[in-house]
């Protein structure tokens, strides 16, 4: 599909030398940009780091609590709300490294929404000594993940239904208003540029073809010897497939339906169930894939030439092609695809995984006799009781 941002004269490379010793450099994904991998490289890292004057200023491999009270974002459904300790910490860790460079990564930084919480955010970091960097895949390849993404945390829009609001629907906010406070990446990385200014931005253009591409970037930025940072497999970072997307986008619409609590979907469905099922299941060959529609790939695909034609002209370091961004990587969907099947052996992981969750708050008092039976009571009055109760023993243990 040919775009604008196929011409010649969009900046395809820039210089890779190392940031000054002594910089923090933020990276602030967007999502769905190898964020997890550069996280976890850096974390199984941490040890060896300091003695090339660099330090990942973190306890755990994804500070997700402190970025969400910075950007003064709430939690994920049902989890434990963030609060301005975390960010504290966080930020004692960083003044800690002193004129050593330190990484903080988290792609929960594209989530702050208007400039006074960007600057503050850099200011805290360290103002002048901060080097934001963007890494950037095509917004087509991001579109499927981040729906199942949005699925795991409760939504219960189909994709199609989702990608019309997302692209025909104005203002576009609705369901989901974080996907283009992320993925309009022109603004994001203008958004930055106004508190850092553009010398002190870095785009990285993530090419797919080059697994290891991105952590040798990295490695280049930060002064670090080649191969240094290694990928660390991750499972529980896979997408889900479109049956298992399908059979948890349908929980999801029994779960609100019934009134059941944010608490207990996030400990029994998303850290439990899906959690176990991702960590145990490996798709096949056999998996029926998210596929977007034609309709949809041409609407990214325009939108994504206006974005590559606003960063090239932002006056930002770029490394990598930026053509690749408005690539459309999939062909239009075919007639005749089958309709997704969830195996035997997945739903039963899946299943597993939530009961194991269950298992881990033993119950330690029984309820007394209920003058109705469990035959006598209606599924959907039982699944509200069950819930409410299971949430009791979570908050008593």
């Amino acid at each position: 599909m040919e775009t604008d941002c196929t011409r010649d004269d969009l900046p395809v490379n820039g210089p890779t030398a190392p940031l000054p010793a002594g910089t923090r450099l933020l990276h602030i994904g967007p999502h769905k940009t190898g964020t997890t991998a550069v996280q976890g490289a850096l974390f199984a890292a941490k040890d060896l780091l300091p003695e090339h004057g660099v330090v990942f200023p973190a306890h755990t491999r994804h500070p997700m609590e402190a970025v969400l009270a910075a950007c003064a974002r709430p939690a994920m459904m049902g989890d434990t709300a963030p609060t301005e300790k975390h960010w504290t910490r966080l930020l004692e860790q960083v003044g800690a490294a002193g004129g050593r460079t330190a990484v903080v990564s988290s792609e929960f930084f594209a989530d702050a929404e208007d400039d006074e919480t960007v600057a503050r955010i850099v200011e805290q970091l360290g103002g002048e000594l901060v080097h934001v960097v963007v890494t950037l895949r095509p917004l087509a390849r991001i579109m499927p993940s981040q729906w199942q993404q949005y699925v795991q945390n409760g939504l219960r829009m189909g994709y199609e239904d989702w990608l019309t609001h997302m692209l025909r629907k104005a203002p576009y906010e609705q369901p989901n208003p974080s996907f283009w406070r992320r993925h309009r990446h022109d603004r994001l990385v203008e958004r930055w540029a106004r508190a850092v200014g553009p010398e002190r931005i870095t785009v990285v253009v993530v090419d797919d073809r080059d697994r290891g591409g991105l952590l040798r970037t990295f490695e280049q930025l930060l002064g670090l010897p080649g191969n240094l940072l290694q990928p660390v497999p991750d499972t529980a970072n896979r997408s889900l497939t479109l049956a298992e997307t399908e059979m948890l986008r349908n929980l999801n619409k029994e779960f609100r339906g019934n009134g059941l609590p944010d608490e207990l979907y996030s400990r029994l469905v998303r850290n439990g169930a899906v959690m176990h099922m991702k960590n145990a299941c490996s798709p096949s060959p056999d998996d029926v894939k998210i596929l977007t529609p034609e309709w949809a790939l041409e609407a990214a695909a325009g939108i994504a030439a206006e974005m590559t034609r606003n960063i090239g002209a932002a006056g930002v370091r770029i490394i990598g092609d930026l053509r690749l961004l408005s690539a459309v990587p999939q062909a239009p969907v075919p007639d005749g695809i089958p309709a997704p099947r969830i195996s035997p052996e997945v739903a039963a992981r899946a299943l597993y995984g939530a009961l194991a969750a269950a298992a881990e708050a033993p119950v330690r008092h029984t309820s007394p006799a209920k003058a109705r039976t469990v035959h006598q009571t209606s599924s959907k009055e039982l699944m509200r009781v069950l819930g409410h109760r299971c949430l009791k023993k979570l908050r008593r243990r």
